[in-house]
């Protein structure tokens, strides 16, 4: 066996022994920080017990002024829409189109009134 692959050996050897040696380190101490978590949480439980919780018929909250003022947006914005929704847009489409070619209409015979003025006139 040459330098080289002596060397090589082993500092792979080494490095898989650190390796394992650190994960293991790493693996308890997680291990004890969660059983030093449970039982900070068991004695805040027996020290600091929970608030008691009142009656459900007790207390009843409000909505707050925020929670009003979505409601009341949202309620409006629905309206709306259905409004929207209930239009018969076929109709509304033939009604523009009446009133554009009423309006086309009156320029063209305006322009037409026009020009035989000029004509008489020349």
């Amino acid at each position: 066996m040459g330098f080289a692959t002596a060397f090589v050996s082993s500092a792979t050897l080494t490095s898989g022994i650190l390796y394992l040696s650190v994960n293991i380190h790493q693996r308890n101490r997680a291990y004890q920080s969660a059983l030093i978590r449970q039982q900070t949480a068991i004695l805040d439980s027996i020290v600091h017990p929970p608030p008691a919780v009142a009656p459900a018929g007790a207390h009843q909250e409000r909505a707050s002024l925020v929670e009003t003022a979505k409601d009341r947006w949202n309620s409006e914005l629905e309206n709306a829409v259905k409004r929207v929704q209930a239009i018969d847009w076929a109709r509304v489409r033939e009604t523009a189109e009446d009133k554009v070619a009423r309006v086309w209409e009156r320029a063209i015979q305006k322009g037409e009134a026009g020009v035989r003025e000029i004509e008489k006139k020349a």
